[in-house]
Parts: C-alpha cells; sequence; structure tokens
C-alpha cells in the first residue's frame, strides 16, 4: 500500500530514544505504521522477538554481572546478564539493559528468571489450586481454559521474562531484551538473579 506519510525528526528520535532501536528501524517502522507510534513501537518489538528468536541457540556466555541497590540500602539485587562477545557486553546500551533488569527485579519481585524455571512441581500445585476455583458445572474444556488462564496470569506476576516492564508496563521484559538484541546483534539472556530484602528470612 503506497503511502505519502514521511516521518519528521523529533518522531524518530523519540521512537528512538524510548526502545533504543537503529534510526533507520524507527524511520521505517513509522511509515509502515502510517505515522501510529504504538503501532510502530509494536513493529519495532515484534522484530525485536524475531531476531532474539533466530539467535537463540547460539552460546551466550559473556556479558555482565550488576549490583543494584534500592530504597536507602534497603533492597538490593544481583543479575547476571550473557551476550555472546564481550564486544557487545562492554557497549553502554547493554550495561543499561542490565541495570533497567536489576531495577525492574528490586521493583517487582520475581521468583524466577522465565517459565522454564519453574519447578515443575510447583507448576503441578498451582494447577490442581487453579483447577479447584472452577465451578463444578463447567465442561472440561472450559475448565481448562480457565485454568490455563489462571496459570498465565500467575506466570506473568511472578516470571521475570513475561513481567510487563516496570519503566514502560507496554512491553513486557522479554520484549525489551528483545528489542535489544534487534539494536546490539546478539543473544542476549538472563542467567540469573538474587535478590535482598532487609528483613527477610530468605
Amino acid at each position: 500500500m503506497m503511502t505519502t506519510y514521511q516521518p519528521k525528526a523529533d518522531e524518530i528520535k523519540a521512537l528512538r530514544e524510548k526502545l533504543q532501536a537503529p534510526m533507520m528501524d524507527c524511520r521505517s517502522a513509522l511509515i509502515e505504521a502510517n505515522g501510529d507510534p504504538q503501532r510502530a513501537e509494536r513493529l519495532l518489538l515484534e522484530r525485536g522477538q524475531a531476531h532474539a528468536a533466530k539467535k537463540a541457540e547460539r552460546t551466550a556466555n559473556e556479558g555482565l554481572v550488576i549490583s543494584y541497590i534500592h530504597a536507602g540500602g534497603k533492597i538490593g539485587v544481583l543479575v547476571e546478564v550473557n551476550s555472546e562477545t564481550d564486544f557487545v557486553a562492554r557497549n553502554p546500551k547493554f550495561g543499561g539493559l542490565a541495570r533497567d533488569i536489576a531495577m525492574h527485579i528490586a521493583a517487582m519481585s520475581p521468583l524466577y528468571v522465565d517459565r522454564e524455571g519453574v519447578p515443575a512441581d510447583v507448576v503441578a500445585a498451582k494447577r490442581e489450586e487453579f483447577a479447584g476455583g472452577v465451578p463444578a458445572d463447567k465442561a472440561p474444556e472450559i475448565a481448562q481454559k480457565i485454568v490455563e488462564g489462571k496459570l498465565k496470569r500467575w506466570y506473568e506476576e511472578h516470571c521475570l521474562i513475561d513481567q510487563p516492564f516496570v519503566k514502560d508496563d507496554s512491553m513486557t521484559v522479554g520484549e525489551l531484551i528483545g528489542s535489544a538484541v534487534g539494536v546490539l546483534g546478539e543473544r542476549i539472556v538472563v542467567r540469573r538473579f538474587a535478590r535482598y530484602a532487609l528483613g527477610d528470612s530468605q
């Protein structure tokens, strides 16, 4: 479809600053979205996820361990974020991403990195718990959908990658990482994290 829309410099700049995507990618997304910034943002995030999927089999053994202290020294986070090369690990954008993830962990208290990291017995217990709340008169296929919907919401609350990003809840942490993959050109993985809060028993 032909369009005469041409994005203005400030529109491109705003999108670039929000997603840290290359200028030409931002321009192309705005043209494709006919000037709709939300749609352009979604296009860039989807492309970042596509880049991430293509690189998912690559080994990521470099990276950074970042610390973050919040709330006057009452909450602390250590997080390991991996890249494929030391070159990318030293990129300021990679460091900024790692710091944003650490800050998010401090604020949102995820329990696991991703769904794959949730122990099978925890998933089974949650399924049983959610199934117990389904009315007995529901058809089995409807009951299954209800349970899966509740489990999905539980993942979104407790798995880092599925949580809405604390600084911009229009994207998940996974989408934030995907957009960084699109910019930096390497696989990026959150390997592990630890969150400490003053007075916690664990």
